[in-house]
């Protein structure tokens, strides 16, 4: 199964001029925890509740600050014409729970997320992907 056929089609983004008060609001309105990030019709960023808590209020920046000032640049994605089952593995290895997804020219055509995966794709891979996302590390890790 290629990517195309299990994404997520209608994404919403933002732009980097673009308050993280109206980031945050839009995820709010999709119940979505991340955004793209274009600039016209190119993939520059990524942001995240995450980010806007991390990188926006703990470092002491208010609703006024722009989504370019927190947005992760570092975005990594995957194509629309690849097979399921080797995203899920790069997923895996990546720790991420969803990928924009481009086409050829670069630009964005949707999101594949492991919820996207398991609806379309039964076959246990976004289990195994998440297995690899969800592996212990860091100090606050969810074990005893």
């Amino acid at each position: 199964m290629k990517v195309r056929d299990a994404m997520t089609h209608d994404v919403r983004i933002t732009n980097p001029e673009e308050t993280i008060l109206r980031a945050a609001q839009t995820m709010a309105g999709l119940n979505a925890g991340i955004l793209p990030v274009a600039d016209h019709d190119r993939l520059v960023g990524m942001i995240t509740d995450r980010d806007i808590a991390i990188r926006g209020v703990a470092m002491g920046k208010g609703p006024d600050a722009k989504v370019g000032d927190v947005m992760t640049t570092d975005v990594k994605y995957c194509f629309d014409d690849e097979e399921i089952d080797d995203v899920c593995r790069n997923m895996g290895d990546i720790q991420v729970r969803r990928l924009p997804v481009l086409d050829h020219d670069k630009r964005l055509v949707g999101i594949l997320s492991l919820g996207d995966i398991a609806v379309a794709y039964r076959n246990g891979v976004a289990a195994e992907a998440l297995s690899g996302i969800s592996r212990r590390g860091g100090e606050h890790n969810q074990t005893m």
